[in-house]
């Protein structure tokens, strides 16, 4: 690289850096603009997500001659007869197990401390060390499930104090998606007609590449998601494991957390398994080893193809990241921020090569 190249990225850095620091010492400029987008960031989020969702069939009824305004109706339709058949169907059932599965903890916490005395009573060739830290936990478990509690109950706390901005954000939803269905098509040409043509030319590629990161993530995790989750609730169902609705649920919105969310969503259904029949434990794992291969080399190829094509290490670096600085809804959504930033980065380094040559090619 050419000196002169050299002192471009230095100079860069620095116009980077230097940005950073005024918008620290500005905080209270962005702060009411944080807040702003905070307040619209659910309902933009969960028509975004309906959006992606629906997308596909408004545009297959559009190509059938089908009027859009009559299309996006149809689509609430689909959307409104597919939460009434979960309501109907579904939730009876999921509740039902739900209620009986929080009524049976007390007494798993019996089995399991009947299991803690009859070790006691059973180690005299264990070392004295062990013993310790069994009594130890055994006399911590009041403290920790006082601790457990405060936490959810703080939880719940907090929950309740933004329930009414929750509320709200949900009732926005339908309006936000009526007009992204109805509009969003025209916001691309709005933006680019800003620029000039080679320049809107190259940003119209880039807005389509962030667009079909976008559609192949939400479409095909919830697809996936959806299709594990009916693997789980036949498998569970099979070997007649109690809750199993509960638990394909649980598994089902779990399985939505890129390579984490198998191994969470399998927890509950062992410690079910292995109360009800510890030969359960086995028949559990298997089943969810089984779902995880269908969905690893069937479902998900298919389904979201090479859109993506993140390695797994990637995947986990990003997730724990996200997870330590903004908790759950980090570890949500940082695989597709994080795949919209790559597709970005990857982009604008292919345009500044190709501007090397012409630098008419340069967006910026």
């Amino acid at each position: 690289m050419t000196q002169k190249r050299w002192f471009q990225f230095f100079i860069f850095f620095i116009c980077l850096f230097s940005l950073i620091f005024l918008i620290s010492i500005t905080h209270f400029i962005f702060t009411p603009v944080l807040q702003l987008i905070g307040a619209v960031a659910l309902p933009i989020i969960g028509a975004g997500i309906l959006y992606y969702l629906t997308r596909p069939l408004m545009n297959l009824l559009v190509k059938y001659k089908v009027p859009r305004i009559l299309a996006i109706i149809i689509v609430f339709l689909v959307i409104i007869g597919a939460i009434t058949l979960f309501i109907v169907f579904i939730w009876p059932i999921a509740r039902d197990q739900f209620d009986r599965l929080m009524e049976s903890i007390p007494g798993m916490v019996q089995m399991v401390e009947g299991w803690i005395n009859y070790w006691q009573d059973n180690i005299a060739l264990v070392p004295d060390q062990v013993i310790d830290a069994i009594n130890n936990f055994a006399n911590d478990i009041p403290g920790h499930i006082e601790n457990v509690l405060n936490n959810v109950f703080g939880f719940l706390g907090s929950f309740i104090g933004q329930l009414v901005s929750i509320i709200a954000g949900i009732v926005l939803v339908p309006f936000f998606l009526f007009f992204m269905l109805k509009d969003g098509e025209k916001l691309v040409p709005f933006i680019l007609q800003f620029f000039s043509k080679k320049k809107a030319d190259n940003l119209h590629q880039l807005l389509s590449k962030i667009d079909r990161v976008l559609s192949a993530f939400i479409q095909g995790q919830l697809l996936v998601s959806f299709a594990v989750g009916v693997l789980l609730l036949i498998g569970y169902l099979i070997i007649g494991l109690e809750y199993a609705v509960v638990l394909a649920l649980f598994g089902m919105m779990m399985n939505v957390i890129p390579f984490l969310g198998p191994y969470i969503a399998v927890i509950p259904a062992l410690l079910v398994g292995g109360f009800q029949d510890p030969y359960n434990l086995i028949w559990v794992a298997i089943i969810m080893l089984v779902a995880q291969q269908l969905e690893s080399t069937f479902i998900t190829p298919n389904v979201m193809g090479q859109t993506l094509s993140l390695h797994p290490l990637t995947v986990i670096t990003v997730i724990l990241a996200a997870g330590s600085i903004a908790g759950f809804l980090g570890i949500l959504f940082a695989i597709p921020v994080y795949a919209v930033i790559r597709t970005i980065v990857i982009h604008f380094y292919q345009t500044f090569v190709n501007s090397r040559k012409n630098k008419d090619d340069a967006l910026i």
